[in-house]
C-alpha cells in the first residue's frame, strides 16, 4: 500500500472532526507517541479516512488523515494511512453498521490483552456501555487484515463494542467516530477499576438478567 502522493482536499470537513478526535487519545492517556488511530466511514460512500502512519499527535491536522476505499487504498492525501488500515477496512466492508474505528494500547485494557483474558462484567458502568464482558480476540500480525477478520469474529453476537486482541491492545467500534472514542475511553476506565478490585479479592459478577437491564436503560433511556 502507498500513498497517492496527492492533495486534493476531498473530505476536508470530516478530516478535520477525526483529527480532532484523536486528541481524545492524549487526553485520557490512551496512546503513547505516534501509536493508535480514529477512523471513520464516509456517509454514503465506499470510502473511510483514517490517521496517517507515524504522524504525531501534536502535529495532527487535516492533512495528516488520509482518505480510503474500502480494501484499504488511500484514494486522497499525501500520508501514508495507518498500518492498521487493512484492518479497519475489513471491519467496514463486513459490518455496515459501524462507521467508526478507534485502536489504542491503552495500558490497563493492554494488560488484559496480554494475558488473553477478558474483562469480567462486575460494574454497572460495564453493563451499560458492553452488556457483558469485554471479549478477547485472537493473536493476529500487524500489516494485513487478519486483525480486522479477528474483531468481526470476536464480536459477532457480542453486545460490546471493544475487543481486546490478544498480544496487542483495544479496538473499537461504534456508529460514529465518536462514539467508538467513548468505547476505547470505558474501556481503559473498567480496566483499571477491574485490576483494582482484584487486588483486594474477587470482583462479583452482576447477574446476566440485571447486565441486560442495565444495558437496555443506558442504551435507550439514558441521557437527552
Amino acid at each position: 500500500m502507498t500513498a497517492t502522493l496527492t492533495e486534493r482536499g476531498t473530505h476536508r470537513e470530516q478530516r478535520e472532526h477525526v483529527a480532532r478526535l484523536h486528541s481524545y487519545l492524549t487526553r485520557y492517556e490512551l496512546v503513547t507517541w505516534t501509536s493508535g488511530n480514529v477512523s471513520e466511514r464516509v456517509p454514503g460512500e465506499d470510502l473511510f479516512v483514517i490517521k496517517g502512519s507515524g504522524v504525531e499527535y501534536d502535529e495532527l491536522t487535516w492533512e495528516g488523515i488520509t482518505v480510503c476505499d474500502l480494501d484499504g487504498n488511500p484514494v486522497d492525501g499525501v500520508k501514508k494511512p495507518s498500518s492498521d488500515t487493512d484492518a479497519h477496512a475489513y471491519v467496514y466492508r463486513h459490518k455496515p453498521e459501524v462507521n467508526g474505528q478507534v485502536h489504542t494500547h491503552s495500558p490497563y485494557a493492554t494488560a488484559w490483552a496480554a494475558r488473553a483474558e477478558e474483562i469480567p462484567c462486575v460494574l454497572t458502568a460495564m453493563a451499560d456501555e458492553f452488556g457483558g464482558a469485554i471479549p478477547v480476540g485472537p493473536f493476529a500480525l500487524i500489516g494485513d487484515d487478519s486483525i480486522g477478520r479477528g474483531i468481526v469474529e470476536t464480536l459477532a453476537g457480542s453486545k460490546s463494542p471493544a475487543v481486546l486482541m490478544r498480544n496487542h491492545g483495544v479496538f473499537t467500534v461504534g456508529p460514529s467516530g465518536k462514539a467508538a472514542v467513548k468505547a476505547a475511553v470505558m474501556t481503559e476506565d473498567v480496566a483499571r477499576t477491574v485490576h483494582f478490585s482484584r487486588q483486594l479479592g474477587e470482583p462479583l459478577p452482576i447477574d446476566q438478567s440485571d447486565v441486560d437491564r442495565l444495558y437496555a436503560r443506558y442504551q435507550n433511556v439514558y441521557g437527552q
